[in-house]
């Protein structure tokens, strides 16, 4: 019985390698309560987590309590939370709420994984609204399948085949009142638009979800070109793509905001180390000679893995391989991007980022310095240093891949070894 929906959002959790606990953003609703039922039934680690917006007095407290006993009826770990009445009461307070409240709780259980049970019709709904309110292409999206801790497995199926599976199953659903209020926009769109256009064309949800998928596309092919364009671009060009850039960051904005922004790359489109400008408190754009970037703020990685034998070693996304070169050569090349040749008795390093404290002897110096300075001098912008992939001996470093090799390591007859970092399976040399 209904093998389509479970497989539909089997084959979701494969296609994004989840794992571990789930939370489950869990209204009653027959959304909800069908993805619920279907992590349940499958075996998934889940937590069921309900907002109670506190909008309907007790209505609300009556499907709170709907939630808690279905959830305890089946051993599932059930949270919730009673928005306080200094939230106001509108679509858009409770969105944000809502979405905290997730975020909160999957910090409670030591999760990053939120599903939320959007579906088929809830995209066609959202598309349509803001073709109403006016949008960009970024717009035409709807409803992201994946973003951040995010994920909607449900988003290709329709609501009938929801409800149907909930009939089916013997499921009773939660019915919110407040659903069939067309003062919200949503429901108006739902109960009075969309039957008018269905009377156009009977398939519009189909068309509207088309629509969308034709946007993502579009948007998947051109992201990476439209940034190596915006710093060549005409102005008119960078600023449609500096707008599609803020509403996929979530970014607000205003006209101002924009030609500010494009203002700040047009200024700085010539400089080799770069500038940054804050878009958020945590969201950068990075501008230099070469490219502009979206940067976001993190915390120092710690990942560190000995370097005792030849081999390959993943390292984050890449592979890093040491391997004994045995040809004589008189002279090799000190380094040349993710390839290099050194001369060392052993093998017993560390690949890791930068540490405080970090020093190299560059290439042809007769003394060592700071690695901070060393990276200044090569122009190296200060969002991409604590990314650099260094083979190192204790504090000093040995080889900063892509940059250059330890003075005391150079080759000047016989390499001991070659090093070589990839990404991807593709060798970035």
């Amino acid at each position: 019985m209904h093998e389509l929906i479970n497989k539909t959002v089997k084959d979701f959790i494969k296609k994004y390698n989840l794992s571990g606990k789930f939370i489950i953003g869990f209204s009653g609703g027959f959304d909800s309560m069908c993805l619920l039922d279907i992590m349940y039934k499958s075996g998934f680690d889940i937590v069921a987590a309900h907002l109670n917006h506190n909008w309907r007095g007790k209505e609300s407290f009556e499907e709170a309590k709907n939630c808690e006993n279905f959830a305890k009826s089946r051993g599932i770990i059930y949270y919730s939370e009673i928005l306080p009445d200094s939230v106001k009461k509108n679509e858009t307070s409770a969105r944000e709420a809502r979405y905290k409240f997730f975020e909160k709780c999957a910090k409670k259980f030591n999760s990053n994984i939120v599903l939320t049970a959007h579906n088929f019709d809830d995209n066609a709904e959202t598309l349509l609204y803001r073709i109403i309110k006016g949008t960009s292409v970024t717009g035409l999206c709807a409803i992201a399948e994946h973003r951040d801790i995010f994920y909607r497995p449900l988003l290709k199926v329709p609501r009938s085949e929801i409800e149907k599976y909930c009939a089916d199953s013997g499921l009773i659903p939660n019915q919110d009142s407040s659903n069939n209020d067309t003062k919200y926009k949503r429901n108006l769109i739902r109960h009075k638009i969309l039957p008018v256009l269905k009377e156009i064309n009977p398939k519009v949800t189909e068309a509207l979800n088309s629509l969308s998928e034709t946007a993502k596309e579009y948007l998947c092919c051109n992201q990476d070109f439209t940034q190596e364009l915006l710093i060549n671009a005409a102005e008119s060009q960078q600023k449609m793509i500096i707008r599609n850039i803020l509403v996929q960051h979530h970014i607000e904005y205003d006209r101002k905001k924009i030609e500010y922004i494009t203002d700040f790359i047009n200024k700085n489109k010539t400089s080799k180390s770069g500038k940054k400008i804050s878009l958020t408190k945590d969201i950068w754009l990075f501008v230099n000679n070469k490219k502009t970037e979206i940067i976001t703020q993190k915390g120092k990685n710690a990942l560190e893995i000995k370097i005792t034998q030849c081999g390959n070693y993943t390292f984050e996304d890449k592979i890093f391989t040491i391997e004994p070169y045995n040809k004589e050569v008189v002279q090799f090349p000190a380094d040349k991007d993710y390839k290099a040749y050194i001369s060392a008795k052993t093998i017993d390093f560390t690949l890791r980022h930068r540490k405080d404290g970090d020093r190299i002897f560059p290439l042809g110096s007769n003394g060592s310095q700071k690695l901070k300075k060393y990276l200044n001098e090569k122009k190296i912008p200060a969002h991409e240093k604590d990314n650099i992939v260094l083979l190192c001996k204790g504090n000093e470093i040995v080889w900063a891949a892509g940059i250059g090799i330890n003075e005391k390591f150079k080759v000047t007859n016989n390499a001991s070894y070659v090093l070589k970092l990839k990404k991807e399976g593709l060798y970035e040399y």
